[in-house]
């Protein structure tokens, strides 16, 4: 089990070397100052509002690097760090407020009517514009010794299927994941990856913050996801290594860069949060870009899987074998993880953490798998998800991978409804590029490829899917619409 100051000890090893690229202002940071700016940060938080261990720091913020600054002032101060999602209403922000109960709660100019909405909803507390901190001041501080299973953050989940909860990540989860990312996926100390995904989410942190920083390489940080600024940062800063969701995949493939940029410096890119087309693997392959598709979950890390990028391309579909030292178990097909990459629980909900983590440590992640004879895992989808048709399981993400085989599918999401005759049956969500073929010719093409109960009863044609910042299909607005006609 490890703890301790992640940054202070690569500003120690490679002070000089460049850490993060802010692609918002321009500016440029060392692992040096870098380290400087985040130990300000703590000295203000224990100093100036006498912050202690254990007390927690809530953020509602853009990717900056003073979102950067936060994170790792909260690792060498023991200070709790509660990010924020920028997607959520006022009253949404509130509940989690009051869950989360912060000293103190920052923000930035962009959010701040937003911030004063919240605050009219909340308990008095403190709150605070982060442009008003004095980062750029050097000070010493001395890290405060946190043990193992002290709290370095306190992430809400996406709440799609419900209220949201708060995961506890404690320093040796986020640094033995940082290290082990490091190790099984095989990152050195040259790699430069841009950041884009929301910093509030475990993604954004763990896919390639803190790996990165363990190995000594660069972050290029965006304010947030532009498809064709993101290109030309990639082609700019030669950037090595490429995180994103389906989603951002799909619109950067469709950017007028994807044809004519120089994308010749990656190593290969890893998509993540929901599963992949193929599709878009063709086409970043046709670029010269190795894909891989990873997996994980707030819960556990998030990376808890791995493989080359020649296995990714001779294993399509497939994320790959557990990382180092995790050990992995399918119990009824369900996906179980054990290791020093799983959370501690959920804040404040004992019967919440007991129920998704056994006596034994097994996390039961609620995903379906399997496993081939190679040792190689694939996701079948989400337990809720499954419905029963016919007195037979059916599982959407089946039916939506071979949906999005055919040509004229963008994108697609099956929903098991109500149904008199079956119990359960399917009705599918489809997004189309151009003019949507016949129902007919869409069942014609499926039957040739899934047995006739998986079939959908119904097809409906939608302009987009409701998505999370991470890709993953908001099933209950789903429902919703179908209910509404």
């Amino acid at each position: 089990m490890i703890a301790g100051d992640l940054l202070g000890e690569r500003a120690r090893l490679t002070p000089e070397k460049p850490a993060l690229i802010e692609v918002r202002s321009g500016r440029r940071f060392s692992y040096a100052v870098l380290d400087q700016r985040a130990a300000a940060l703590a000295r203000f938080w224990t100093g100036e509002w006498g912050l202690a261990k254990g007390d927690r720091v809530a953020l509602l913020a853009e990717n900056r690097v003073e979102y950067v600054d936060a994170f790792f002032a909260a690792g060498k101060s023991g200070v709790v760090l509660v990010p924020l999602s920028t997607r959520l209403a006022a009253p949404e922000l509130a509940a989690l407020l009051e869950d989360a109960e912060p000293r103190l709660v920052l923000y930035t100019g962009q959010w701040k009517e937003l911030a004063l909405a919240v605050q009219k909803l909340t308990p008095p507390s403190q709150w605070l514009a982060i442009e008003e901190l004095p980062l750029d001041a050097a000070h010493s501080f001395r890290p405060v010794a946190c043990d193992p299973e002290d709290l370095w953050c306190l992430l809400y989940t996406s709440g799609t299927t419900g209220r949201p909860k708060g995961v506890m990540l404690p320093h040796r989860m986020i640094l033995w994941n940082a290290c082990n990312t490091v190790l099984s996926w095989q990152l050195r100390e040259d790699d430069i990856a841009p950041i884009f995904t929301p910093m509030y989410h475990a993604g954004g942190l763990a896919v390639f913050l803190t790996p990165l920083v363990a190995i000594g390489g660069t972050i290029v940080l965006h304010e947030r996801f532009d498809a064709s600024e993101v290109w030309r940062s990639i082609e700019r800063e030669r950037a090595t290594l490429l995180f994103g969701v389906p989603t951002t995949f799909q619109r950067m493939r469709e950017a007028p860069e994807f044809a004519t940029i120089d994308c010749g410096c990656l190593r290969w890119a890893i998509s993540g949060g929901a599963p992949l087309p193929r599709y878009l693997i063709d086409d970043y392959q046709s670029r010269g870009v190795a894909f891989k598709q990873g997996y994980g979950l707030t819960e556990a890390g998030v990376n808890c899987f791995a493989m080359t990028t020649a296995e990714a391309a001779r294993k399509p579909g497939s994320i790959g074998k557990p990382m180092m030292f995790t050990e992995v178990r399918l119990s009824n097909g369900e996906l179980w993880l054990r290791g020093p990459h799983v959370a501690q629980g959920f804040w404040k909900q004992p019967e919440a953490t007991r129920a998704a983590i056994d006596a034994e440590g097994w996390l039961h992640t609620g995903d379906l798998a399997h496993w081939d004879e190679d040792g190689f895992y694939y996701i079948d989808g989400r337990i809720k998800e499954m419905f029963i048709s016919g007195g037979v399981n059916v599982y959407p993400a089946e039916i939506e991978n071979v949906l999005l085989q055919h040509p004229a599918i963008a994108d697609a999401a099956v929903l098991g409804v109500p149904d008199a005759q079956w119990g359960e049956a399917g009705v599918a969500f489809l997004v189309f590029r151009g003019d949507p073929p016949s129902e007919t010719e869409l069942l014609e093409f499926l039957e040739a490829r899934l047995a006739r109960f998986k079939l959908p009863k119904e097809i409906r044609y939608i302009e987009a899917l409701p998505r999370t910042a991470y890709g993953k299909v908001v099933r209950p607005e789903l429902l919703r619409l179908y209910q509404s006609g």
